[in-house]
């Protein structure tokens, strides 16, 4: 076997390929794809510091890792905030949307930086479509209880917040995420998309398969009509805390294979 090692030395360098060139590409630490941008947007309840564990094991591999802070307000308003986010980024970027920032990114991920999108136990729309169809047909989640105001926000009750949102979750966290909610205009269910961004970008999906947001057979419906590569986790809806290295897994896969393709 040692005989071929000249052989194959000898060949990579006829075809231009140094062996620090590769030694530098497998770096650890270091991306080995093109896109090295990774953009987070969180879904409705919890803010962008719910995403802190991904974060951290994002910039730990190399990546340069942005976070947007949706005002909740409107999905334009939401939109319009990830797209400040988005051009700011020195390349193309993976778009990342947990739960309600699914329905972000779909109409978002158009922007010309965007080179996939990875849904989070996320709703994705199509254009033309609002959030709230993609409940109908589907099982209610009687364990994730939505309290709206006279001002129409929702937060989550207080009392269902772990069950629903968190069950895997320490009761620490759990509380500082339930003590911590972002109220959401409930209106923005009903708002129709215009732009569907996972019919022209690549897109992966993670399922929480102990998710009380969503019924199962919904997240799987959404997931493998855009035709997203699909990974299972055995995990909460706030999957992006208690599972944050198949998350980052994840999103680090769809960097080199969206980087492959944009090369």
């Amino acid at each position: 076997m040692f005989k071929l090692i000249p052989a194959l030395l000898a060949a990579a360098l006829a075809a231009g390929i140094s062996p620090s060139a590769q030694a530098d590409d497998a770096t650890p630490g270091h991306p080995r794809a093109q896109v090295k941008n990774v953009v987070l947007v969180h879904g409705a309840f919890a803010d962008g510091a719910g995403w802190r564990p991904v974060y951290d094991d994002l910039t730990a591999r190399g990546y340069r890792v942005s976070i947007v802070q949706n005002p909740l307000t409107s999905l334009a308003d939401d939109v319009k905030a990830t797209q400040r986010v988005l051009d700011r980024q020195d390349g193309p970027a993976i778009l990342v949307g947990h739960s309600w920032g699914g329905t972000v990114i779909t109409e978002a991920g158009v922007h010309d930086k965007v080179a996939g999108l990875v849904y989070v136990s996320a709703l994705a729309p199509d254009a033309g479509e609002t959030t709230a169809q993609q409940y109908e047909g589907f099982a209610p989640t009687p364990e994730f209880v939505i309290e709206t105001g006279s001002d129409g926000y929702g937060f989550i009750s207080a009392a269902k917040f772990k069950a629903g949102f968190a069950h895997d979750a320490r009761d620490a966290d759990a509380a500082f995420l339930r003590d911590s909610q972002v109220p959401i205009n409930m209106s923005v269910f009903g708002t129709k998309l215009t732009q569907a961004a996972w019919r022209t970008k690549p897109s992966w999906a993670v399922i929480a398969t102990e998710d009380k947001a969503f019924d199962q057979a919904m997240l799987i419906h959404m997931a493998e009509r855009i035709n997203a590569r699909i990974t299972r986790v055995s995990a909460s809806h706030a999957v992006f805390m208690t599972q944050p290295k198949v998350v980052a897994d994840t999103i680090d896969q769809a960097a080199h294979e969206a980087g492959r393709s944009t090369r």
